[in-house]
């Protein structure tokens, strides 16, 4: 198969180096300079991309289109590709939720849409993110192809769009709302002095929570209790100056396992549980204060 030429839709740290990690498998990496920052050409330069005048140009001249920018912006750069009818493969690979990948599908009648999703780090300094693509077969193979023997690594996860998003998503969910609980531990204890104490504590547990979806079911049995728990940390948080509506949510989340105190759960009973209706999102009720001494 002749090797296609690609544009990178925008050229940011992530994109610049995902787009220049398929210039062995592709005859030329595109750009379009038409309005961007000098700090985009000095990254576009720095990575050895093409400039293009124009994003018509852009797209007259490519066979495959990546398109990595900021979430929000991600349907209106699809609608300004789509306005120039643009007939290749557009991959999809924004952090974005599966429903708008469909939607931007949609606004691309004349392009084949491949979903995709980069977890991980840019791939510079040895770092290899996964590339997941999910679309047509012969799109996601062409997409397989252009990145074969480079740092990243594609992965086809079906035919359906929006499966990679999905992904995408499911971790990011974890692995970033993850840090910010770090920050709100951390800045918690360290309002009261102990922040090194919290660090050792958690220095003897290496493991990931998220590689033990089984103890999801101990979590839905002890809700009654960790509900209120976390109900009192976003107390503290608040008092500490720190905002406390993770945990509050966290709190209503563990709303939904109040009638499974203590019980014996299967993760499906668990996690269809967590899926409710609406009506069921009723906080565990609080204990009341223990009374002041002497009264």
């Amino acid at each position: 198969m002749d090797q296609p030429t690609v544009g990178i839709l925008h050229p940011g740290s992530m994109g610049a180096a995902v787009a220049a990690c398929a210039a062995t498998n592709a005859a030329e990496i595109l750009w379009c300079a038409a309005g961007r920052s000098a700090a985009s050409t000095a990254r576009a330069a720095q990575f050895g991309l093409t400039p293009a005048a124009t994003l018509a140009d852009l797209l007259e001249r490519c066979d495959i289109v990546l398109s990595l920018c900021p979430p929000a912006a991600a349907e209106d750069l699809a609608r300004d590709v789509a306005a120039h009818r643009f007939a290749g493969v557009y991959v999809e690979a924004n952090a974005i939720a599966p429903m708008r990948v469909q939607r931007i599908a949609a606004l691309l009648p004349d392009a084949t849409v491949v979903d995709g999703g980069v977890v991980g780090s840019p791939p510079v300094g040895g770092k290899t993110p996964a590339l997941y693509l999910s679309g047509p077969a012969d799109a996601t193979a062409r997409i397989e192809a252009l990145f074969a023997d480079s740092a990243v690594q594609a992965a086809v996860l079906g035919t359906e769009v929006g499966k990679a998003s999905a992904l995408k998503l499911s971790y990011a969910s974890f692995q970033k709302t993850s840090r910010v609980l770090v920050a709100l531990a951390v800045g918690m204890a360290r309002e009261h002095g102990v922040d090194e104490e919290l660090i050792k504590v958690a220095s003897r547990r290496t493991d990931s929570y998220l590689s033990e979806p089984q103890y999801v079911v101990k979590t839905a049995a002890r809700a009654w209790r960790w509900g209120p728990e976390l109900e009192e940390a976003a107390d503290a948080l608040a008092a500490a100056g720190l905002p406390p509506e993770m945990l509050r949510a966290a709190a209503v989340t563990l709303a939904r396992w109040n009638d499974a105190k203590d019980s014996e759960l299967t993760l499906t009973d668990a996690l269809d549980r967590l899926a409710q209706p609406e009506p069921a999102l009723m906080p565990a009720p609080r204990l009341p204060a223990a009374p002041a001494a002497g009264r």
